[in-house]
């Protein structure tokens, strides 16, 4: 992969590259993250089956991948949870068309164990359910995709962490799902099954993405981040988990 790469995306265990509009991934593939029709991990990049041409985009998850292709979206790899969105819990080692999807989509991420997508302006997601991080008001699992609530227009931009989930709506941060850490921003630990907005930004969000178990959003050039803090994810000189975003630190030798 020296030339002809437009976008990766690494999951847990698995990475995956657009190539020319193809897609090839490598690593660990137990399941058939790897989407080539085998569950044998491979040390080097191995061609998604029919995902040759025509693949807008990529989108790694704990242990399966998805693609937004001309605007539908396919999955492959784990499906335990239904987050291949195929209406089964059947693994596949090879690309599925998720049920629903199959000419709006607009962007993809994949999470732990589910997935969301982004439809004319609208979110709907797919898969496990427990913290509600489908975002429908329920924490039932679902094999098909699900409108998340209030989430039907306006919305630029989606991100899934392992178990947090994040929009950017018209220029303001809304997250649902698990939050033990302060992961939704809200000031608060509790889960949500539905969107709640993130203390002090209502606006000026540009980018916003889920990791593991915390969030970061750049605002006006700046950076801040919220949840869990163990490792100093949150980049603020601190091991302390913050419910509510804090203010990357620039480096001392800026």
């Amino acid at each position: 992969l020296t030339s002809g790469v437009q976008a990766i995306s690494a999951g847990a265990y698995h990475t995956c590259a657009l190539v020319n509009g193809g897609v090839q991934c490598w690593g660990f593939s137990d399941h058939g993250q790897l989407g080539n029709n085998s569950t044998s991990s491979s040390p080097v990049p191995v061609q998604v089956s029919s995902l040759t041409s025509g693949v807008q985009a990529i989108s790694a998850g704990t242990n399966h991948t998805c693609a937004l292709v001309n605007g539908s979206i396919q999955c492959w790899g784990f499906n335990g949870a239904g987050q291949l969105g195929n209406n089964s819990t059947t693994d596949r080692p090879v690309p599925v068309q998720v049920s629903g999807l199959t000419s709006s989509a607009q962007a993809i991420s994949a999470g732990g164990d589910y997935t969301c997508a982004l439809a004319n302006g609208s979110v709907q997601c797919w898969g496990f359910n427990a913290y509600g991080e489908l975002g429908n008001g329920s924490t039932t699992n679902s094999l098909v995709p699900v409108q998340v609530f209030g989430l039907t227009s306006s919305v630029q931009a989606i991100t899934a962490g392992a178990y947090p989930t994040c929009a950017l709506v018209s220029g303001g941060a809304r997250c649902w799902g698990y939050n033990g850490d302060g992961e939704l921003g809200n000031g608060s630990t509790t889960n949500s099954p539905v969107p709640v907005q993130v203390s002090g930004l209502a606006s000026g969000v540009q980018t916003i993405t889920a990791g593991g178990y915390h969030t970061c959003a750049l605002v006006s050039g700046g950076v801040q981040c919220w949840g869990y803090n163990g490792d100093g994810e949150l980049g603020n000189n601190s091991t302390s988990d913050s419910p509510v975003p804090v203010q990357v630190a620039l480096p001392p030798w800026l």
